[in-house]
């Protein structure tokens, strides 16, 4: 029997598509809030030049390498370049036009360097930033979700990656980490305060993101259904678990519980579940959500001092951290009773599906690592990547973009603002937590 559109499934899939969408501009606030006022609208901006930039590749190059017909387990084929040929014809295995598909994983595809931007936030300039993400998402996003996702030597191995715990988080989590290490560390960086300058926007920023995840997850089912389902459910109770997993030991380290820190909880819960969502069951997610906030908090409270990078709003401590551990705990947790074309993981008395991921997770880091390096020595050749020292003290708002976040009069000699100096004498925000240093 042919195959035949199902209007309720292609529905879904673009209501999910949408979610996604939404996901980058709440990236632009999340990050914009825990930058200084004097670059905020450069943070956000970085975000939304990339939903237009990243849209025009995806559709003209991306989704062809990316879903294109295999060429040897390593790329797909130039045929659908332009989206040559895609039409209204229904996606292989599934019920939906493969243009719906497009649209979804196009969101896929402008999410992720957006995320890496958070590593190496006020200090980068505009035209190297606009070059290397280019760069970044045709020569490593691509590759990566063909490898994973297009039918490549990972799908071949037995890899299993539900919404992009590899082909997303651990790629942009680990390439941020790489590229804030190879420009250098903001000017004054730990000696002198960096504090947020509006929470209540980074909150309203991750309040959009756990909206989208919604669609993140439970709409790579590709339909609606028992599985979409599933992955909606857990992906819930994940961020519910991650931000306890983060506020708990916080609390207790510090001696108070933050609202940033119960954010970033919740998101490092739902980066932790994403890999695993369409696999696991219920109680597995908690655990997988409540680990993995414990980890990300212990990775930017303890791992980034120690070590002493600069990852500007811890895209590494979230994304690089919280993805490795879910793509780890797919391989523990992953259950074909919840997904019959999954497999069962180590918990379930198999070991092939582990030893998949953590052979995954090596070349997704060997990618982040080895290619963001490559691309970024291209581009600092051809154009510099580093704002000057003026420029930064200035600020980038004003140094690139000519323009103003806020105006200046609303602070100056105003009696509730308070400088950096006092706020953290004042005991109310940790300086080593969370893009505060």
């Amino acid at each position: 029997m042919d195959a035949v559109i199902n209007t309720g499934d292609t529905a879904w899939v673009l209501v999910s598509a949408g979610l996604v969408f939404i996901m980058t501009p709440a990236v632009a606030l999340f990050y914009g809030g825990m930058v200084r006022s004097k670059n905020v609208l450069t943070t956000i901006m970085q975000s939304f030049f990339i939903m237009g930039m990243v849209s025009v590749e995806f559709a003209l190059i991306g989704y062809t390498m990316a879903f294109g017909p295999d060429v040897n387990g390593l790329i797909g084929d130039l045929s659908k370049f332009g989206l040559a040929g895609v039409g209204y014809n229904i996606l292989d295995g599934a019920t939906i036009p493969e243009l719906a598909f497009v649209a979804f994983q196009m969101m896929f595809a402008i999410l992720t360097p957006a995320l890496i931007t958070g590593a190496f936030a006020e200090r980068m300039r505009f035209a190297g930033f606009a070059l290397l993400m280019l760069l970044w998402a045709i020569f490593i996003y691509n590759p990566m979700a063909h490898w994973v996702w297009g039918g490549g030597f990972l799908a071949q191995l037995g890899a299993l990656d539900f919404a992009g715990g590899l082909v997303i988080h651990i790629l942009s989590g680990v390439s941020g980490l790489t590229i804030c290490i190879l420009l250098g560390k903001r000017r004054g960086y730990g000696k002198t305060a960096m504090v947020p300058h509006n929470i209540p926007m980074t909150v309203l920023g991750a309040a959009g993101l756990w909206v989208g995840w919604a669609g993140f997850n439970a709409g790579s089912a590709l339909a609606a259904n028992e599985l979409a389902a599933n992955a909606l459910v857990v992906t819930q109770i994940a961020a519910a678990a991650g931000m306890l997993g983060w506020v708990l030991p916080e609390w207790i380290r510090s001696g108070k519980p933050t609202i940033l820190g119960a954010v970033s909880g919740a998101v490092a819960g739902l980066v932790a579940i994403t890999p695993a969502a369409g696999y696991v069951t219920i109680l597995p997610s908690l655990a997988i959500g409540l680990i993995g906030g414990g980890i990300c908090y212990s990775a930017v409270a303890i791992l980034k001092e120690r070590l002493g990078y600069d990852d500007s709003l811890d895209a590494f401590g979230v994304h690089g951290i919280g993805g490795i551990w879910g793509a780890i705990a797919t391989g523990l947790w992953a259950t074909t009773a919840v997904n019959p074309d999954g497999a069962n993981g180590l918990f379930y008395g198999e070991s092939d599906l582990l030893v998949a991921q953590i052979i995954s997770i090596g070349v997704a880091i060997a990618l982040a690592v080895i290619g963001s390096t490559v691309l970024f020595k291209i581009v600092n050749a051809i154009t510099r990547i580093r704002v000057d020292e003026n420029e930064e003290i200035t600020g980038l708002d004003i140094a690139e973009h000519g323009e103003r976040g806020y105006n200046a009069e609303l602070f100056t000699g105003a009696p509730n603002f308070i400088s950096g100096k006092e706020f953290a004498a004042a005991g109310t925000f940790d300086l080593n937590h969370h893009g505060a240093n």
